[in-house]
């Protein structure tokens, strides 16, 4: 996988862990592996280091399409992070079920779709399209945590061990 990734000028973050503190407690888990099911809670966009990044705000206000999709991607590559981490290897993976993808934005803004394309089909890209095609949600919200612009959630289908 990391040289498909390579090939596409991209790697796999730090894998994220949710920002804590004593007013903060998130009683969930960003990796659930219940049999060969894995259910990946929301991600949000994230550098390298696996730490939060921008864009901050609202697509179509302060964020725009092509913004709002970079950040897509590096949010399925957070998600990829934090599935490797917890079973082992990317190449377990037998599909990707569903992206749940989730877009702040404007009031009227109705392209949910061509923000998350790009993030889809690097699934593709990576994983070929048996493994890679999944069922997707797109919807908008009025706001997200920390401000991103997207969070994407996911449910995935590993090989038996």
């Amino acid at each position: 996988m990391a040289e498909r990734l390579a090939r596409k000028e991209l790697a796999l973050p730090v894998p994220w862990r949710i920002p804590t503190s004593p007013k903060l407690r998130i009683p969930a888990r960003l990796v659930r592996v219940v049999g060969t099911r894995v259910f990946v809670s929301g991600h949000v966009p994230i550098a390298e280091d696996g730490q939060l990044t921008g864009p901050y705000g609202t697509i179509g206000d302060t964020v725009g399409l092509r913004c709002a999709q970079d950040a897509a991607v590096r949010t399925v590559l957070s998600v990829l992070a934090s599935v490797e981490q917890t079973v082992g290897d990317l190449g377990r993976v037998r599909a990707f079920c569903r992206l749940h993808c989730m877009a702040n934005s404007v009031p009227g803004f109705i392209d949910f779709p061509a923000v998350f394309n790009p993030a889809s089909q690097l699934l593709l890209d990576v994983f070929g399209e048996e493994i890679g095609y999944h069922a997707r949600v797109a919807v908008g919200t009025i706001a997200l945590p920390w401000d991103v612009p997207v969070e994407i959630a996911a449910e995935l289908e590993l090989h038996p061990e």
